[in-house]
């Protein structure tokens, strides 16, 4: 393992007239590596872990559990061909919107990735109740500005509740393992919270609206 990466490396431990690098030096280097990969260069990559505190290890930790997405589906990625089978159609304005909204990315190599498949397969099973794609990627694009919001929600909790006292106190190494802990419970809490709720939502806006079916019916049909 060499140090030349700029000086971003701690030097070795050497016993005798060997140097010996452990694990904090690997979790550096992959933390560098991670950071590279994501565009930062290397004068960046010093100022951020000069500022970090704590180990690499913990860290590079902390970068993982901020990349890792929520829930467990896994994105898919396939050819134009395959696109279309899979949003069931050809017209490029609506696989455009599609684009848009984030539900499909265009990858460098010309192939497409799904983020979430489950909405691929939401849009078929409406298609097959008869609700057209276009209409289904509008009630999408109302969803998903309904998610942008709460999910600001709860990125504000975790930055007013946890990284900004940590951050006022300096960034102590011995907070880090607090810090991770609470983003890695976020996930699991912040998705069970608005499934939860949404079932609320939705007994409620069904038992209103069959109430009003309700009544139409007792009233009987409009004489006009």
């Amino acid at each position: 393992m060499r140090t030349s990466r700029g000086g971003l490396l701690p030097p070795p431990e050497v016993r005798g007239r060997t140097g010996y690098y452990g694990r904090d030096h690997i979790a550096r280097l992959r933390l560098i590596q991670e950071l590279q990969a994501d565009g930062f260069n290397l004068d960046l990559i010093r100022r951020l872990l000069d500022s970090a505190g704590g180990s690499s290890n913990e860290v590079l930790r902390f970068k993982q559990a901020l990349a890792q997405p929520f829930g467990d589906e896994q994105p898919a990625t396939m050819g134009v061909a395959e696109l279309i089978a899979e949003w069931g159609t050809a017209d490029p304005s609506l696989l455009q919107r599609a684009l848009a909204l984030g539900l499909v990315r265009q990858l460098p190599d010309g192939r497409y990735r799904l983020p979430s498949p489950r909405l691929a397969r939401a849009g078929r099973e409406l298609l097959a109740l008869g609700v057209p794609l276009e209409r289904s990627l509008e009630i999408l694009a109302r969803v998903r500005e309904q998610a942008d919001r709460i999910a600001e929600i709860y990125v504000d909790v975790f930055l007013e509740t946890i990284w900004t006292p940590f951050e006022r106190a300096g960034r102590p190494s011995e907070g880090w393992p607090a810090v991770q802990e609470a983003l890695e419970r976020l996930h699991p809490l912040a998705s069970e919270a608005l499934m939860a709720v949404f079932g609320m939502a939705m007994n409620d806006a069904v038992d209103r609206e069959s109430a009003r079916v309700l009544k139409r019916m007792a009233d009987g049909p409009e004489v006009g």
